[in-house]
């Protein structure tokens, strides 16, 4: 008898497998999946685990399973792109430059309001975090620390200072795209690390309680690196 463990474990492993399959348009939306047969016997998984990972993927706007009809693959604009899982395979199926583009639009739209709101709500403990960030910054500048670690953090941290629930709730979301996006981004400039003088001209204006200047700070950022994307399209 498989354990409960093991068959999550293997639905999970069918959720990615298939997840990532139609992501990368191994599946395309005329053909659609193979029958829940099919892919029990594909794959050498139970009936039971086979459903709950079709379940999953419809969840995630994947796919859509009707009687009779089959397991249909939806159009893309129908996809949970605030899925992590759903994120994390459109990036790891080699990324177009226009997704990274579309990215960087949407952290410029989200990062310098949270960076201004940082300035005024931040408490002892979000400035703290956020100072560690930017200190891992510098000691990756010496080769010290892993850069792209160091950058996600300084940049999570300043989501979870500005004390919105809804940027809060981002954080997974940010996270799994800023280690495609940063890594090019800072390719592009020809650069193995971040400007860290960049990202200390935030942290300062959220230290002087400066809205304004935080929100500028950081938007220079995003403005530079869409520069760049936009420059290469």
């Amino acid at each position: 008898m498989i354990k409960m463990s093991e068959s999550r474990n293997l639905t999970h492993y069918l959720v990615n497998e298939l997840g990532s399959a139609i992501v990368k348009g191994d599946y395309s939306i005329e053909d659609g999946l193979p029958s829940e047969a099919e892919i029990c016997e594909r794959y050498e998984i139970s009936r039971t685990a086979t459903r709950e990972a079709v379940k999953m993927l419809s969840a995630k706007g994947l796919i859509v399973s009707r009687p009779k009809k089959g397991i249909t693959i939806q159009a893309k604009e129908k996809w949970n792109m605030f899925d992590t899982d759903v994120l994390n395979w459109i990036l790891m199926s080699t990324p177009s430059l226009e997704s990274l583009r579309d990215f960087t639009q949407l952290r410029l739209a989200i990062e310098p309001e949270a960076a201004s709101l940082a300035a005024k709500t931040a408490n002892e403990s979000d400035i703290k975090r956020i100072e560690t960030a930017l200190f891992r910054m510098r000691k990756a500048e010496e080769g010290l620390d892993d850069a792209l670690d160091a950058d996600i953090e300084f940049h999570s941290s300043l989501l979870l200072a500005s004390q919105n629930p809804f940027f809060i709730q981002l954080r997974s979301f940010i996270e799994t795209a800023l280690r495609v996006s940063i890594r090019f981004t800072n390719q592009l400039k020809g650069v193995p690390t971040a400007n860290f003088s960049d990202h200390n001209a935030i942290f300062l204006a959220v230290v002087a309680r400066d809205p304004e200047k935080a929100h500028a700070a950081s938007r220079k950022i995003l403005i530079e690196a869409l520069d760049l994307i936009e420059h290469q399209l």
